[in-house]
């Protein structure tokens, strides 16, 4: 009996060797992704390093070419980039309209997308397709003739407050990107607070806003980006007026100098400077991309 059972049970197969296949798979991949991430680290800082490097060069040395490291620093081209370019009034010029349009993009965004993310009015859908496309259409320099005469007709064409009011209407990218952050905030709250007897305005400041602080911060440092480098807007609003030139207006002066010679060795020395205010920004908003970068992935 037991000999049939035996029998009839199916023969054992060996065990085949597990191939290195699997192992040599991962090693590739591994090798291809670092080379890929070094050939985009290197893509990426190659700009930067040959912009640093030309601005300690001399205006011989840029027309000519040559080695790529200068061969001999000249740090008086940041001082010449600073006094020829107004750098002082640039500044404030290009800090004020960033941090206005900073403030003025996070609190009309949040406020908007706090209302399309909790209520349901009439043209909900229409309002979000309408921001949505103006994301994806690019008018360009098509609409800066009628913003013009509109900032004309309230009398803010001679002000960096015409500037700072059409960079400020701007903001369907924040729109979007605080929406998805509302998302994630408990609909609960809203309604603990309208039962202890707090407003729809006031449980927006009270109580949202300040769960909001990873959001604002991230999208904050968007659009601080945005004002800083912004360039067609403050030429078109300041060529009457020069000393409401941002930053990114004064640069472009450094082209020529007095004489008519190229003089791109200031103008590199005076991007070098104008980094740095973008890098403080970076440095203050760097927590909350943390604490972004923490809650994905919390639980």
């Amino acid at each position: 009996m037991n000999e049939q059972v035996l029998s009839q049970q199916p023969p054992v197969r060996e065990k085949r060797a597990s191939r290195p296949s699997g192992n040599a798979g991962r090693i590739l991949g591994r090798t291809v992704m670092w080379l890929f991430l070094l050939a985009t680290a290197v893509l990426t800082l190659f700009p930067l390093v040959m912009t640093v490097s030309g601005s300690l060069k001399t205006g011989a040395e840029m027309m000519t070419g040559g080695s790529l490291l200068p061969s001999k620093l000249q740090f008086a081209n940041y001082a010449e980039a600073w006094k020829q370019a107004n750098f002082a009034r640039y500044t404030w010029n290009s800090a004020f309209v960033s941090i206005m349009v900073t403030v003025g993009t996070l609190l009309v965004a949040s406020m908007a997308a706090y209302v399309v993310d909790r209520r349901d009015f009439p043209g909900k859908s229409l309002y979000v397709t309408v921001q949505a496309s103006m994301m994806f259409i690019s008018v360009g320099a098509i609409v800066l003739r009628p913003q013009f005469d509109l900032m004309v007709a309230l009398h803010l064409n001679t002000t960096l407050w015409g500037v700072i009011l059409i960079l400020v209407s701007a903001h369907s990218s924040t729109f979007f990107m605080l929406q998805g952050f509302f998302k994630a905030i408990p609909r609960e709250l809203d309604e603990a607070a309208m039962v202890d007897g707090s407003g729809f305005i006031r449980t927006f400041f009270r109580i949202i806003l300040p769960l909001l602080t990873p959001g604002l911060g991230v999208a904050g440092l968007f659009a601080f980006r945005h004002a800083w480098n912004e360039y067609i807007l403050p030429l078109v609003f300041t060529m009457t007026n020069p000393q409401l030139q941002t930053l990114t207006v004064g640069l472009a002066n450094l082209r020529y100098g007095s004489s008519a010679a190229m003089q791109i060795h200031l103008m590199m020395a005076g991007a070098c400077l104008s980094i740095l205010p973008m890098l403080l920004a970076y440095i203050l908003a760097n927590k909350t991309f943390i604490q972004v970068t923490a809650g994905s992935v919390k639980g």
